[in-house]
């Protein structure tokens, strides 16, 4: 038995339960295979891997574990392993028809306690209901992991009705669960000082006079009028400004403000 992290309440735990912490054999990385591979198959898909802190987190992976063990439990089929035969190098795989943990479990007859008890669970169960209330929870983690407001549950949820409705075009989106955002990473900005930042009005203004001249002309003229201030070196980083220059231009040339283009639009006169 491994466990990733152990504290020391678990640990006094084993000692007076008789529970033995050992070693996965040498070499033998997968031993705990079985117990590793729903990590992966409902937990991240479900959570995602950003990082979650604090008891707010908490509150929230609760809530979503709540319904997502019942929606995984009761209503989502898997496959079970039967036998596998092997055939030279190929190894051939029997598997089981889909059925759900809670149909494996009804179907067994060495626990008919247990089965009651969870038909009375299955009755009063709404798979749609689970699902977005599943939703509802990954929305509020994934806003909480980008250090948004977290919306009240009370007032994140939405109705059935709205839910379905969203749900007819979901296929079209990709993945849906909120956990699957990009994270936004913040733009590096600048490490270095602005070696132009004394010449930015001077560029400027001959750019806004002459906006066709090319980065080695204005250099030229900017090296004439100091001379030794501003090297050869510097040509890249006045091609990236006059780029960013060109690019407000073309901007304010396609995209006229509101204001100007109605003032424009009441200026004009029919003949």
């Amino acid at each position: 038995m491994i466990h990733v992290f152990m504290n020391e309440t678990l640990k006094a735990y084993c000692d007076a339960a008789n529970i033995v912490f050992t070693r996965c054999r040498p070499y033998r990385k997968n031993d705990q295979a079985f117990v590793e591979q729903k990590n992966g198959a409902v937990v991240r898909r479900m959570v995602g891997y950003r990082r979650f802190e604090g008891l707010e987190a908490a509150t929230l992976l609760a809530e979503l574990y709540r319904s997502a063990r019942l929606f995984v439990n009761f209503f989502q089929p898997s496959f079970k392993l039967i036998a596998k035969q092997r055939d030279g190098a190929r190894v051939l795989k029997t598997y089981s028809a889909p059925t759900t943990p809670h149909q494996r479990l009804a179907a067994d007859a060495r626990a008919p306690e247990a089965r009651a008890h969870l038909q009375e669970i299955y009755a009063a169960l709404d798979p749609v209901a689970l699902l977005r209330d599943i939703r509802g929870a990954q929305e509020r983690l994934a806003a909480l992991a980008e250090t948004q407001p977290v919306a009240h549950p009370a007032a994140a949820s939405q109705s059935i009705d709205l839910f379905l409705a969203s749900l007819r075009t979901a296929w079209k989106d990709g993945a849906m669960r909120p956990t699957d955002r990009p994270i936004v990473k913040a733009k590096r900005g600048r490490r270095r000082p602005d070696p132009l930042i004394r010449a930015t009005p001077d560029l400027r203004k001959w750019f806004e006079a002459e906006p066709w001249r090319t980065g080695s002309e204005l250099l030229y003229r900017l090296q004439v009028e100091y001379p030794g201030a501003y090297p050869n070196k510097l040509l890249r980083t006045l091609q990236r400004r006059l780029k960013c220059w060109r690019s407000e231009q073309a901007n304010a040339l396609l995209f006229v403000p509101a204001e100007k283009a109605l003032l424009g639009h009441e200026g004009t006169t029919t003949q």
